[in-house]
């Protein structure tokens, strides 16, 4: 059987700003990582992995 826990979180004002900001930069990198892979598929049909490091031009 499975059990779940539920938590509720009540930050203060700067740990609110904090998350805010720090969900504000992974959507971001998420975006640009995003953009990058749909550029490379694009351009030249290669799929880019998670190893792949890849150079701003």
């Amino acid at each position: 059987m499975r059990k779940a826990c539920r938590y509720r979180l009540y930050p203060s004002k700067s740990q609110t700003t904090l998350l805010e900001q720090t969900l504000e930069i992974c959507r971001w990198v998420y975006n640009d990582t995003l953009a990058l892979r749909k550029n490379a598929w694009e351009q030249e049909q290669h799929s880019l992995s998670l190893s792949t490091k890849p150079t701003r031009s």
